[in-house]
């Protein structure tokens, strides 16, 4: 009887052992899920999910270890200089993102890839931004402030507006500080409270001067053909004409002949 007795103690002992495990295992995987990022600070609100406080920390990058249930994060007051390519795409609940006062000076596309159907409100203020990324913002339809950035205004910016979901008031943040061409006078003017300034005007301009000169450059090609076969043409009816010339005397023998025939 002693060794059945062992035998069970000891499968009974290596089963609470492997379901220790399992719960272990399992703690673990839901605290990497659910636990705060590191040197971040995090609450949980009482209508469920996470708030993720990150600022003033002295950040260079986007932190990768976001909690994956987060809904709210604030990356304030750092020195971020870039959002690269899916940088929240684990975030499927985010609905707030704050990445005022950094120094972004660039927004990758896709930047904000996978937050399209959540995120209702992006804080991008008081950064370097100056060119505007329409790929950056793709899918987006959030409520984006982008004030106290120096954008650059340009045909580009133009062209690209139109093709940008965000809501319509957002846009209104894009404060030209220079613009291109310079004389259009939109510096210190909110981009779109100046809807009848053109400034693809230049590249209009360009654009019909280039194929005035493509135009001209095929309209010599034809004259100067047309030239070339009149040309040939009377060289051609020239040397006939000499050669036609050169025939004078058998044809009045001929034509001799055929008189005194008919005279006879």
């Amino acid at each position: 009887m002693a060794l059945p007795v062992h035998m069970l103690l000891r499968h009974s002992l290596m089963m609470c052992l492997l379901l220790h495990s399992l719960v272990l295992m399992s703690f673990c995987l839901h605290h990497a899920a659910t636990s705060c990022s590191r040197n971040c600070y995090c609450t949980e609100s009482d209508g469920g999910g996470k708030t993720v406080r990150c600022s003033n920390l002295q950040l260079t990058e986007i932190p990768q270890d976001i909690p994956n249930d987060t809904r709210r994060v604030y990356l304030d007051f750092n020195h971020i200089t870039a959002v690269p390519a899916n940088a929240f795409a684990g975030l499927p609940h985010l609905v707030e993102l704050d990445l005022s006062h950094n120094e972004l000076s660039q927004l990758e596309p896709k930047a904000f890839r996978g937050l399209g159907s959540s995120l209702q409100f992006l804080d991008l203020s008081s950064n370097k931004l100056v060119k505007f990324n329409p790929e950056a913002f793709e899918g987006l339809r959030a409520r984006a402030n982008l004030t106290n950035n120096p954008w650059h205004c340009d045909c580009s910016l133009q062209m690209a507006l139109p093709h940008v979901d965000l809501e319509p008031a957002s846009l209104a943040g894009i404060v030209c500080q220079t613009s291109d061409p310079e004389e259009t006078g939109v510096q210190g003017l909110a981009f779109l409270l100046a809807p009848d300034i053109d400034l693809c005007v230049v590249m209009k301009r360009t654009t019909d001067v280039a194929m005035l000169v493509v135009m001209f450059g095929w309209f010599s090609m034809v004259i100067s053909y047309l030239v070339y076969y009149v040309r040939a043409n009377q060289e051609d009816a020239r040397r006939h004409l000499e050669y036609l010339k050169s025939l004078p005397s058998k044809q009045t023998k001929s034509e001799e002949s055929s008189t005194i025939s008919t005279v006879v």
